[in-house]
């Protein structure tokens, strides 16, 4: 149960740390108009995390125990997967702070904390990144032993409370945070944070034995 805890904690701030398009809306919308608000938005995006992880502990298991023969070399695959995730997210950073390329959108009217917790959620429910990362992660760790629907659900759990933590992190901060994490420099070093967690999961996947 451990080691499930812990899976689930790298895992959730993996997809939560780096502050790109839905981060500095969140930090932004937090400061024009309520902490209320922020933490409903902040917990939209950890309820998405953690229910892509769940599904993730759930498809996974049914897909390791069919791909079985073949769970050795697809663990491999796994970890491909995720350090081109931790590449990409690097370089991405690394192009956007060398170009100084940040986007500028015109905001809508506030929202209400229920709405915004609704579009947030929703923003990140359509995020593939996600889709991918919790698919990949979750079914290589399946390579190296099958878990049990309590490690399942501390595994979703620890996700989301990580991703939780982070974001409302974000918006408790407000507009102080959100100029030092949304600047060239903020977002290049959150981004190059998160790549690393993505490639220690990755070794650590890669090292495992089985």
């Amino acid at each position: 149960m451990t080691a499930a805890l812990v899976a689930g904690l790298l895992a959730g701030y993996g997809i939560a740390v780096p502050v790109g398009a839905v981060g500095t809306y969140l930090v932004s919308l937090t400061a024009r108009t309520s902490l209320r608000t922020g933490v409903c938005a902040a917990l939209g995006v950890a309820t998405a995390d953690g229910l892509y992880a769940l599904a993730a502990t759930l498809g996974g298991t049914a897909l390791a125990s069919a791909l079985r023969p073949v769970l050795g070399p697809l663990r491999w695959v796994c970890v491909l997967v995720l350090l081109g995730l931790a590449l990409r997210g690097a370089v991405t950073a690394v192009r956007e702070f060398r170009g100084h390329r940040l986007a500028t959108r015109t905001a809508p009217a506030p929202p209400s904390p229920a709405r915004a917790y609704l579009v947030l959620l929703g923003i990140t429910l359509l995020n593939p990144t996600t889709v991918i990362y919790f698919a990949a992660l979750v079914l290589g760790s399946q390579a190296t032993g099958p878990a049990g629907p309590v490690e399942q659900g501390v595994f979703a759990l620890a996700a989301f409370a990580a991703s939780a933590g982070w974001q409302v992190l974000l918006a408790g901060g407000g507009a102080l945070l959100g100029r030092a994490l949304t600047g060239h420099r903020g977002r290049l070093a959150t981004a190059l944070v998160a790549s690393g967690v993505m490639t220690a999961l990755a070794v650590r996947m890669a090292v495992s034995p089985g």
